[in-house]
């Protein structure tokens, strides 16, 4: 099963500093049929204004992931945690017993974003916060992983059985992803690409179960695909 969900489609909430689409259910924004896919039960595709952002506010037992699109977050926590991630790059945040972060762009241009909450499969563990940097050469034409819960695989940890992959294609490339028909994929793409054959446009959410197999092929633009494997 394939479903689109379309950019246009998505919850919206414009703050001024803060312009957010919502693809699941969040904040005043409550879609009964939009409540997350799996594990997935937030995916915030998030605008923010130079020199503004999220001041402290607290989190507990949900794995944060995100994914900077262009721009850069500065990240400080009540753990003394503190760090810059930049376009392409990844930071993770696992809230377990409780921590309090802010999340805020001192650039002096506007940061845009993929803010993706993930269900924790270890309530009550230790909060942490990692970041990485991962260089858009090394994933064109192939997926690579960029966040998981497999703590061995080099990448920055969730408590999660879950995990966050990226990839670039050239106008008109086709990728391929073996996947189990069990667990939840939920894809977006910078630019229009077709999932198995079923179109996608620029920003959709696209839905992604009971495939043991995908194949992704980019349109007439290059394409940036941000991908969450979960149960």
């Amino acid at each position: 099963m394939i479903s689109i969900r379309s950019f246009a489609s998505l919850g919206h909430a414009d703050h001024g500093w803060l312009d957010a689409r919502h693809h699941f259910s969040f904040a005043s924004y409550h879609d009964p049929d939009r409540m997350g896919w799996g594990r997935i039960r937030v995916w915030n595709d998030d605008r923010i204004a130079a020199k503004s952002g999220f001041p402290p506010h607290p989190h507990r037992d949900m794995e944060i992931i995100t994914y900077v699109r262009s721009g850069a977050i500065s990240h400080r926590d009540s753990l003394g945690n503190e760090g810059r991630t930049a376009a392409g790059d990844v930071q993770v945040m696992s809230a377990g017993t409780g921590v309090v972060h802010s999340e805020f762009n001192l650039e002096d241009e506007e940061t845009t974003l993929f803010q993706i909450w993930i269900e924790s499969d270890r309530p009550g563990a230790a909060p942490g916060w990692a970041a990485m940097p991962f260089p858009k050469d090394a994933r064109d034409g192939r997926f690579v992983t960029l966040a998981s819960g497999d703590p061995d695989d080099g990448t920055p940890t969730i408590h999660a059985d879950a995990r966050l992959l990226g990839a670039t294609l050239r106008p008109g490339e086709t990728i391929a992803l073996d996947c189990d028909p069990k667990r939840h994929l939920y894809l977006v793409a910078s630019a229009p690409v077709t999932v198995n054959g079923v179109a996608a446009g620029a920003r959709d959410g696209v839905a992604i179960g009971g495939e043991s197999r995908i194949d992704v092929t980019a349109g007439d633009a290059a394409a940036e695909l941000v991908l969450i494997d979960a149960r």
